[in-house]
């Protein structure tokens, strides 16, 4: 994968540049609660800014399917992003039209101009050209920083790079680079840890991986269909009985290509499901009939770390068990260390991504640990299925 990127980019004081963030962050009672996705951009628009280049940010907000929502404003945004730019940002009522060409034409070299939501306008999803004509008409250079949203072809995040000569941004270079050491180009043996609910919602996922991957974990609920799809009697836990042809075909494919397919050897089991609930460590085949897996056991967490051991590089999606409640969380916080252990000590490439592996990792208090942690959520996630994400794949045509 070949991309420009803001190396490429010189002598740009008084360009305008058109820069797609992300910037659809969390907000209660009209205040940003997390604000990790704006840090993230940050080094980007500094950078620009600092060269003298007027800089123009698009993003969206919500889903307001093309109409303008008041409470989907970016102007509620703006306030966090001067405090994390410590930067005055201006903002404007519209990103087409008049009012983004007034504000446009008012800046001055290294000003950062927030243009209003771009789903306010059907034509953003849509990906209409009428639309990426008037976006382009305030920019000369087009920045993409938004991984998170290179998943969708829409006008912002696809349609300008036909339009301009586009760059990828510092977080998205960050991105790419790392995912490129995750699967693209990695050091071997390569281990993946899958975990979460369903399987359902990554079976293409898991099919992509067990024919890039050297050892695949499985955990969370997940893990129990797996189980279930061999004769396991998993009792009450949660387990898509339905699907177990489809979990003997990603065994059965993992098997042709050489890729190990990692179970729990043990679990901890309770009769509810609620914080500090009566629980009891159990051999796999030995799952009381009234009782639920809600972590793996002692035994399942030994044989993960061994995998992390002998790993170069490990690519995580998932946690291994309910760890949003003790003590339920102790698998998934011992293996997590682990690999940061391993990340920090040189041995290790750790990539993670998906937005319950990042509160995980930060559960785990390591997150900072792991060579890169993704906030993209579904970029991501597309990603690792090994699905085309056409914000990356127009840049790549680009260079």
């Amino acid at each position: 994968m070949t991309f420009k990127t803001l190396d490429d980019l010189t002598d740009i004081a008084g360009k305008r540049v058109l820069v797609r963030v992300d910037l659809n962050v969390p907000v209660k009672d009209g205040q940003v609660t997390d604000t990790t996705r704006i840090e993230r951009v940050a080094p980007t628009i500094g950078e620009l800014s600092e060269k003298g280049a007027k800089v123009i940010l698009l993003a969206h907000f919500g889903r307001p399917k093309g109409e303008p929502v008041a409470d989907m404003s970016l102007k509620t945004i703006a306030p966090a992003v001067e405090e994390i730019l410590d930067q005055r940002v201006h903002f404007a009522a519209d990103c087409i039209g008049d009012k983004a060409a007034n504000a446009v034409a008012e800046m001055n070299d290294g000003d950062v101009l927030l243009l209003e939501n771009t789903r306010f306008h059907k034509g953003e999803e849509k990906n209409d050209p009428a639309f990426v004509t008037a976006l382009a008409a305030n920019g000369d250079l087009y920045v993409n920083d938004a991984f998170s949203a290179a998943h969708r072809a829409h006008a912002s995040t696809e349609g300008l790079a036909h339009h301009l000569p586009a760059y990828a941004g510092r977080t998205m270079q960050a991105e790419l680079e790392a995912l490129e050491k995750g699967l693209g180009n990695p050091r071997r043996p390569v281990v993946a840890i899958v975990g979460g609910a369903k399987v359902s919602t990554k079976i293409d996922l898991l099919q992509n991986l067990v024919k890039k991957v050297d050892a695949l974990v499985i955990g969370g609920g997940m893990a129990n269909t797996f189980l279930a799809a061999q004769g396991i009697d998993v009792g009450k836990s949660l387990c898509e009985h339905d699907l177990a042809d489809t979990a003997k075909a990603i065994i059965a494919a993992a098997s042709a290509a050489g890729c190990a397919i990692v179970l729990p050897e043990d679990g901890v089991v309770a009769r509810e499901f609620k914080a500090g609930a009566d629980n009891e460590v159990v051999d796999i085949k030995a799952i009381p009939a009234d009782a639920m897996v809600l972590d793996v056991g002692p035994k399942s967490v030994s044989a993960i770390n061994d995998w992390i051991s002998r790993a170069e590089t490990l690519v995580w999606n998932g946690p291994l068990g309910a760890f949003e409640i003790a003590p339920f969380d102790k698998a998934t916080v011992a293996a997590a260390k682990h690999a940061a252990a391993r990340t920090r000590a040189g041995s290790l490439v750790s990539v993670a991504g998906g937005g319950d592996t990042v509160a995980a990792l930060n559960h785990a208090e390591v997150a900072d640990d792991f060579t890169y942690v993704s906030t993209a959520g579904g970029a991501f996630l597309e990603w690792m299925e090994g699905k085309p994400l056409p914000g990356v794949d127009i840049l790549n045509q680009q260079k």
